[in-house]
């Protein structure tokens, strides 16, 4: 299945359609078999002791395998995320920006597969690995 979006054209589509994420998120590489995608990190998604908080990882990893399956099926792709499952490993660089690397496993009927890795930009070894699978709704 080819990708129905460049960058760019998904880049847009996530700004009309979810708005209130698109300061948050940044595109870098997006193909069939995975994305991956930048939060640029803010003083919102840090808590005490100046980490990045484990709600805005889990937005990072969740938009992540979003954004594969938007690329994928299109401007009728409608997803839900139905199960995460989240290790937290190291402690993120504090203001640095996360990257999630995320690979579909699995791309089915009504189910997607995926797993990502979580890396503090400068770091090398992942700081959160998450498994993921969202379901697919066909509307």
């Amino acid at each position: 299945m080819s990708l129905r979006f460049t960058i760019e054209e998904l880049t847009e589509y996530v700004e009309e359609i979810f708005p209130q994420i698109k300061d948050d998120f940044e595109i870098i590489e997006i193909s069939e078999q995975g994305s991956h995608v930048k939060l640029n990190v803010t003083f919102q998604h840090l808590r005490p002791g100046n980490t990045v908080s484990g709600p805005s990882i889990f937005s990072l990893v969740d938009c992540t395998a979003y954004m594969v399956i938007l690329a994928k099926l299109g401007k009728e792709a409608l997803a839900v995320t139905t199960n995460c499952s989240i290790d937290f490993m190291r402690k993120p660089l504090g203001e640095t920006d996360l990257i999630a690397n995320c690979e579909i496993l699995k791309f089915g009927k009504s189910l997607v597969v995926a797993d990502a890795k979580v890396y503090s930009e400068g770091m090398e070894k992942p700081v959160a690995r998450a498994a993921l699978t969202l379901s697919l709704i066909h509307i």
